[in-house]
């Protein structure tokens, strides 16, 4: 990978407010990782929620919990500690795009039908994210300032 490519990826153009949209988001995409890969917090797992997933067509369904609960878990830590924002924030958006269109949509907008609204306000600030960086308060932003 070129230096441009590297500066693309850690550069950031938000400030310190960015890091009141990481931690708690960041925090919300882990837990969920976590209950799907290791069962924690009330989760079923891998065998338990591949199960579930191959119930509505996602196919081999273990398969896809891994990589569900990957992508939320390690791209919550992520943005967390603000490393790796940008390519975390795509992965996100591509979970929350499969949760909102597979799961919820059907259901209309509202969380209590189980609808979509959860899902799009992560969507949202995963999309945010991946714009504006991970802001001043992050390791992005150090590694950033050594690639200049």
């Amino acid at each position: 990978m070129n230096k441009a490519t590297l500066q693309q990826i850690f550069s950031t153009n938000a400030g310190f407010g960015a890091l009141a949209l990481r931690v708690p988001v960041g925090i919300i995409f882990a837990a969920h990782g976590a209950q799907k890969l290791f069962g924690w917090f009330g989760g079923y797992g891998l065998e338990g929620t591949g199960g579930w997933m191959e119930s509505i067509g996602l196919a081999p369904g273990v398969l896809m919990a891994f990589l569900a609960g990957a992508a939320e878990f390690f791209g919550g830590l992520a943005l967390v500690f603000g490393v790796l924002t940008r390519p975390a924030a795509v992965t996100l958006i591509i979970a929350m795009l499969v949760a909102i269109f597979k799961v919820h949509f059907a259901n209309g907008l509202f969380m209590s039908n189980n609808g979509y609204e959860f899902g799009l306000a992560l969507l949202a600030a995963s999309v945010s994210l991946l714009f504006s960086g991970a802001g001043k308060a992050s390791i992005d932003a150090i590694i950033a300032k050594k690639l200049n």
